[in-house]
């Protein structure tokens, strides 16, 4: 009798496995470190299936029952699942945009506008100085284990946002223009210091100028801008990382709800 009790709970196991799975392997491939472009697409999948498979005892019991009778129940929440992931993995993700933000700052002021390479973590081209910070983000992330922080996030998205419930698209839209915004402003206070330094420089340059007509300044002020712009980006290299690691792991903790 146990027998036959296992065997009909197997296709119900298994869809709440595929269901977890599904939003779980959505996140994997957005969230920073393991969704970036240049980590392939089945490493992130298989990331995915044994983080499910050590979070499904503990959230399978959030599924409702009976859902392998329905078709049309199942993908409805499959739906869901996916919707949830997405939004969470994006989430993540804008935790991250503020960093190209400050390094196209850094590197306008800088007169490092006009070099461009491929960002790793975004797969497509930007700014060195900020292709610089984004990497330097994501390699601190795993090096002050605040991944782990981005673990605990996905697993409480299943207490968040409950499986069977509707979506809240209105708190979706609303922590995703918050997110936004304050990534924003992280951006523009990390880059703060070289707005300054980019005032103070630049008027300079035109009081020598006006001392000095003859004097050719254009030849003189871009290698000195890069030089003392580069001087000035290494003594407040560690704090501008430890402000925006901030803003990160407060963006994680208000997923984890804490």
């Amino acid at each position: 009798m146990r027998g036959v009790m296992v065997v009909h709970l197997l296709p119900e196991v298994a869809l709440h496995y595929l269901l977890a799975f599904a939003r779980l392997g959505a996140i994997c491939m957005l969230v920073p470190g393991i969704g970036e472009t240049s980590v392939p697409t089945r490493v992130r999948l298989v990331f995915a299936f044994f983080l499910t498979l050590a979070l499904h005892p503990v959230v399978t019991g959030l599924y409702p029952a009976g859902l392998s009778k329905s078709t049309p129940g199942m993908l409805t929440m499959l739906g869901g699942e996916l919707i949830v992931g997405l939004f969470v993995g994006m989430v993540t993700r804008i935790l991250l945009a503020g960093a190209q933000v400050a390094g196209a700052t850094i590197a306008t002021q800088l007169g490092l506008g006009f070099a461009m390479t491929v960002d790793p973590t975004q797969g497509q081209q930007g700014v060195i100085v900020g292709n610089f910070l984004s990497l330097a983000v994501v390699t601190l992330i795993f090096v002050t284990d605040l991944h782990l922080v981005a673990i605990s996030a996905m697993a409480s998205s299943f207490t968040l946002f409950p499986p069977g419930h509707w979506v809240p698209s209105g708190d979706f839209a609303e922590t995703a223009v918050t997110l936004t915004a304050e990534s924003f402003k992280v951006g523009l206070q990390v880059s703060a210091p070289f707005l300054a330094f980019g005032l103070v420089f630049n008027l300079g340059l035109g009081m020598l100028q006006k001392m000095m007509p003859q004097f050719q300044i254009y030849f003189a002020a871009m290698p000195l801008s890069i030089g003392l712009g580069l001087l000035v980006f290494g003594l407040v290299l560690t704090a501008l990382l430890g402000v925006y690691l901030d803003h990160v792991r407060d963006g994680l903790m208000r997923l984890v709800g804490g």
